[in-house]
């Protein structure tokens, strides 16, 4: 899966590291991007990620914008993964990588800590960690970061509106699908956010797909120890990261959220998340219930997606049904704070 004759080259053209790559041990892989964690005789350990062996047409490009960001971000108060070195060149590996640093630490989403799990405190800390990564996150110049043309800030709002828009209109073409039957209140909830568009929006570094699974968290606190997956990084609205919490995030009883995380007794009720950041951000959130609804209409028309290719037999049916229980899930939670 990962030629390592090659990657030692590469590597040692790089400086990076010296003798026979050791301990290779895959982290994901199949239809995901790769992960690998390594060592060399310097004792250091490395982790490569590249695309799937049968990548997307723009996997590369994905993976060049991952490590040119996390580049960006070095020196920043945004907890990251240390870049190392990173290779656009497609010819050495089959598709563009980078190496960065391991991280420390543990995935939330996957199964809590037993420091977090046996602590409501902690966890409760664990929520304000995580607004207060978008929160810095946001507050950075991307420009003076050199990110000036890694996105189209203005007018992001209203481009991926009509963007979604096309992508559910799109789903028609499977016959299998019943359309807005089966998913009532999503083009209602989408001319609201047409007509209710928030008055200003300031761009910025934007995460792109920020929640409880794509951090890492240190093993001896609730502290952040790095934001993860930046495939989906752009620059447009980062108001859009906290509204993705919001409309991911449980109800204080535990229901009602997109992450099956237990215990949730403790965690910070979502007004609660939105002072935290609000504290820690000269950012306008008069407008932040848009955002929730707006994230929340968004992935629900992803995960649609899911469930128009499970009716025409192109992903697994009971996968399909799931999300697509979200997804009604998610409109219905929509029209609520719409209508609140």
């Amino acid at each position: 899966m990962i030629d390592v004759a090659a990657l030692e080259r590469w590597m040692d053209g790089q400086g990076v590291g010296q003798g026979p790559i050791r301990d290779l041990v895959p982290l994901t892989g199949g239809s995901q991007n790769i992960i690998a964690r390594f060592s060399r005789d310097n004792g250091e350990d490395y982790v490569l990620r590249r695309p799937p062996q049968h990548p997307r047409p723009d996997a590369s490009e994905t993976m060049r914008r991952e490590a040119r960001v996390l580049k960006a971000l070095a020196g920043t108060n945004v907890p990251h993964p240390a870049l190392v070195a990173a290779c656009g060149d497609e010819d050495v590996l089959g598709a563009a990588f980078y190496i960065m640093r391991p991280v420390d630490g543990f995935n939330p989403a996957s199964a809590l800590s037993p420091l977090l799990a046996s602590d409501p405190a902690l966890r409760h800390r664990l929520g304000l960690a995580l607004v207060e990564g978008i929160a810095a996150l946001g507050a950075l110049d991307h420009v003076a970061l050199g990110l000036a043309d890694f996105g189209r800030g203005e007018g992001y709002l209203e481009r991926q509106i009509g963007r979604w828009r096309k992508q559910y209109d799109g789903y028609a073409a499977a016959p299998e699908w019943n359309g807005g039957a089966d998913l009532p209140g999503l083009m209602e909830v989408a001319d609201w956010l047409s007509a209710n568009l928030p008055a200003t929006s300031v761009p910025g570094i934007l995460h792109g797909d920020y929640h409880l699974a794509n951090v890492m968290v240190r093993h001896d606190s609730a502290e952040l120890a790095a934001i993860v997956d930046w495939e989906l990084a752009t620059i447009g609205d980062p108001l859009v990261d906290l509204g993705w919490v919001l409309a991911t995030w449980p109800e204080p009883d535990g229901t009602g959220g997109t992450l099956p995380i237990e215990p949730w007794a403790g965690f910070p009720a979502a007004d609660e998340l939105i002072a935290h950041y609000a504290a820690r951000s000269e950012r306008d959130l008069s407008a932040i219930g848009w955002y929730r609804v707006f994230a929340a209409w968004k992935l629900a028309v992803l995960l649609e997606g899911t469930y128009v290719r499970a009716c025409t037999g192109k992903a697994d049916k009971a996968v399909g049904d799931r999300l697509h229980g979200r997804a009604v899930a998610l409109i219905k939670r929509a029209q609520n704070w719409i209508a609140a």
